[in-house]
């Protein structure tokens, strides 16, 4: 049987490569834009956060939008605006049309990861799809461990308008291919019955639409207990995340005195350190439990909260002065916190009611990235009152306890989220019954 499956989760990973590569040349490109536009730590954070300003909000309508108009033409467009985001920021010539083009970036990418989901859920039957979402997911660190240091170089060479100028013609480069490549399962010319058969047997969702209003939805999907768990607990690890995301580099070259260019370097670290352990644990190791008969909820919430534990390592560079101790603990809790980043980002495929895949990954999503709004700006404005980056790393470890908590107390179950027609439908019975 051919894989064809494959080279679409293939298509996803390179995407978020490039989606990656143009989120963090902003904050390899920090050190130059502070001493060109002369800025504090506080306004670095609010630089750095500027992508999320659109990206987070956005999260909520791009659900239903995806549900309703479907992956391939919600993405393809997006890919075009990424695309023009990017080059927006190579030409600015001031550091509100940067500002204004990083918006613009939020924009075009925020359908993202809730249309991959969207499209695993698709493609993917539901014994393949831990192993699938790791391998995109996964590139988001991935893409850091290989884009810190060439972006470092690039703008070592020619400048913070060199990495975003490259970064634009990657962009414009996976638009194309996008285009091209990306089809639903039942218009794909290229899948065989035999493997589309075999997709919709393990249980994958139809492009079918979701019925009701994309307010209605949202409502019906936040009265369950376990989407709240995941809303919280994806929210607490969002925020560590996004503080090594944009300021990683920045506090090795600060903190720790390094050019930008061995900063870019040793930031690469840990990002290799989380794609390892996201491959291997939160996609091979979970659906090879699960495929081997143990409970999916229990292996889950097991991943989830031990991998949050091990994120709690993060207090260890809170204490130290030493750059290879600080890239060892940042190591280790980026390790844990990636593999609760492939488990959270499975759950929506599991639960959602038929239809409203997209709804649920963006009610997560949107979660997740308002802490990209809060991490670099908290973060800027503590280090410009304490001078240290100490204070800004225990507040990260205070919002993974409240995610511990939260997958350990709230989450009950992985089983599908009955449909609101489905429950009137079942009280009309019971009602003509009686």
């Amino acid at each position: 049987m051919k894989k064809h499956r494959w080279s679409i989760v293939f298509l996803i990973a390179v995407g978020v490569v490039v989606n990656y590569f143009d989120r963090i040349n902003m904050s390899i490109a920090m050190p130059l834009l502070q001493k060109e536009f002369n800025l504090t730590a506080g306004q670095m954070g609010i630089f750095l956060s500027a992508f999320a300003w659109s990206y987070a909000l956005l999260q909520l309508p791009i659900g239903p939008l995806l549900d309703k108009i479907g992956v391939k033409w919600v993405t393809r467009v997006a890919t075009v605006i990424w695309t023009v985001a990017c080059l927006l920021t190579a030409v600015a010539n001031g550091w509100g049309l940067i500002i204004l083009s990083r918006v613009l970036l939020g924009v075009g990418e925020a359908p993202f990861f809730p249309s991959a989901a969207k499209a695993v859920s698709h493609w993917v039957p539901r014994q393949e799809r831990g192993k699938a979402i790791a391998a995109y997911d996964s590139q988001s660190k991935l893409s850091n461990a290989i884009g810190a240091p060439i972006l470092a170089l690039i703008v070592t060479e020619w400048g913070w308008r060199g990495g975003f100028l490259a970064t634009a013609i990657l962009s414009f480069i996976y638009a194309i291919v996008y285009w091209i490549w990306y089809r639903e399962p039942h218009e794909d010319e290229r899948l065989t019955k035999e493997e589309y058969d075999y997709i919709v047997q393990g249980g994958s969702q139809s492009s079918e639409e979701a019925k009701g209003s994309a307010m209605e939805n949202i409502r019906y999907l936040l009265t369950k207990r376990k989407v709240w768990a995941v809303f919280i607990g994806f929210a607490a690890y969002g925020y560590s995340w996004f503080l090594f995301l944009t300021w990683l580099p920045g506090y090795l070259a600060t903190e720790m005195n390094m050019s930008i260019l061995k900063s870019g370097w040793y930031s690469a670290i840990p990002w290799i350190v989380g794609t390892i352990t996201e491959i291997v644990i939160g996609g091979w190791l979970v659906d090879r439990l699960i495929n081997k008969g143990y409970n999916r909820t229990r292996v889950s919430k097991f991943f989830l909260v031990i991998g949050m534990v091990f994120g709690l390592s993060i207090i260890g560079a809170a204490f130290t002065h030493s750059a290879n101790v600080a890239v060892f603990w940042i190591s280790t809790a980026l390790g844990g916190l990636v593999v609760t980043s492939a488990v959270a980002y499975s759950i929506p495929t599991f639960i959602a009611p038929k239809g409203t895949v997209g709804t649920l990954t963006g009610l997560l999503t949107f979660g997740n990235n308002s802490m990209a709004i809060v991490a670099p700006i908290t973060t800027g404005f503590i280090v410009q009152a304490t001078g240290s980056f100490m204070y800004a790393f225990l507040l990260a470890a205070a919002f993974l306890v409240i995610g511990i908590l939260s997958y350990t107390f709230l989450l009950t179950d992985l089983d599908p989220i009955e449909s609101k027609e489905s429950i009137l439908l079942e009280e009309k019975e019971l009602t003509l019954e009686k």
